[in-house]
């Protein structure tokens, strides 16, 4: 699930680290999971700079955090899974127009969709697009 942080946007120039996607991956706590097996670290995201060189690719971080909400949606508690805070970053110079950089966060959704579909039972996250400034 990918939702849109509405932000005014910054004036374009200059190197700038860009927060792309942010949220939570979680698992029960018991269950032998280790998303090193599931997620890169980096994502290619080709985008030619202003140079007609390439920016470099985009950072994948993952931490463990105590779970941000209580309850699900559906209810159940979260006390028994392991949370990590997730976030797609990437650095840019000059930082381009936040058009340019929504069109990197659906790449970078794009190319993490099919990954976090494919960890095991059990895995769940939430992810929304988050284009401010790190």
């Amino acid at each position: 699930m990918l939702w849109r942080v509405s932000i005014s946007e910054p004036t374009p120039g200059g190197r700038a680290a860009v927060r792309l996607l942010q949220g939570y991956v979680w698992h029960p706590q018991d269950a032998d999971i280790d998303l090193e097996t599931f997620l890169p670290h980096e994502l290619d995201l080709p985008a030619p700079d202003e140079h007609g060189e390439q920016e470099e690719g985009a950072h994948v971080l993952w931490d463990s955090v105590n779970p941000p909400f209580a309850f699900f949606e559906n209810g159940e508690p979260t006390a028994s899974q392991a949370f990590y805070q997730f976030t797609v970053l990437r650095v840019y110079e000059p930082r381009p127009d936040n058009d340019a950089l929504h069109a990197d966060a659906q790449a970078a959704s794009g190319l993490l969709g099919p990954l976090l579909e494919g960890t095991p039972d059990g895995v769940g996250w939430q992810l929304w697009e988050d284009l401010r400034d790190l």
